[in-house]
């Protein structure tokens, strides 16, 4: 069975691209930090799935996860959906959180895709799929941070991209806009609305709308690399 990996999936975007690929016929790996209660709860609903509890953050527990995709099988397809953010106007920010959310967002997604692609090319075969961001193009008020790294996320797409073609292994990022998960729930009504006033189709984004996405570049994008594909309602078009 096709084997694919999706980091941070024990909730939200994380769990929809986990349901999205098990659909598609993959067997998923389910990565987690913490909330293992979620991740369990998913687990039991997507045949032959298993979970991998690991910190993403050192370079100890990205190895961890490696160790355990080789004894699995043969990886076809690499989601980098764990993520952070440390929101705050620029001159509150705090010297700690940019070395945290670097780390989190920027160095594990470079050290765990260059340690998967070796797999892949070994096979001529693979699919990395980096979430990143609408602030990575945009930019956001109080999110310097968060903004900075997912725009790096999608610079380290296109440069990696140029790198594996020759072993057809593709690489894309999908850039969601403002979804609709627990972490946009607990908005004020007023910053929501403020929010949807900004998306053309009037409504946040749903999980799946993303999942989708990656669906399709995990099985259908052949022709697909380097680029960014923008999930947003149509607040920001890309280019």
């Amino acid at each position: 069975m096709k084997l694919a990996l999706v980091t941070g999936g024990s909730g939200g975007i994380g769990a929809a691209c986990c349901q999205a690929l098990a659909d598609a016929g993959f067997r998923v790996a389910i990565h987690y930090r913490s909330g293992k209660e979620n991740a369990e709860k998913l687990q039991q609903t997507l045949p032959d799935s298993f979970l991998i509890q690991a910190d993403l953050s050192t370079e100890q527990g990205i190895d961890q996860v490696v160790d355990l995709i080789k004894e699995a099988g043969d990886i076809e397809v690499l989601v980098n959906n764990a993520g952070m953010t440390a929101d705050g106007p620029l001159l509150r920010a705090k010297y700690e959180n940019f070395d945290q959310i670097v780390t989190v967002n920027m160095k594990s997604t470079w050290y765990l895709t260059r340690k998967i692609a070796r797999l892949m090319i070994k096979k001529k075969h693979g699919r990395v799929i980096n979430i990143s961001s609408v602030v990575g193009s945009t930019g956001n008020y109080g999110q310097t941070l968060y903004g900075m790294t997912k725009a790096a996320i999608n610079n380290f797409t296109r440069s990696a991209a140029i790198e594996l073609a020759d072993y057809n292994v593709l690489i894309n990022s999908i850039a969601p806009g403002f979804i609709d998960t627990k972490m946009t729930s607990d908005l004020p009504q007023e910053a929501r609305e403020a929010i949807l006033s900004q998306i053309p189709l009037k409504r946040m984004g749903k999980p799946e709308d993303v999942a989708k996405m990656v669906r399709f570049l995990a099985t259908e994008g052949d022709y697909c690399t380097g680029s960014v594909f923008h999930v947003n309602g149509g607040m920001y078009g890309g280019g």
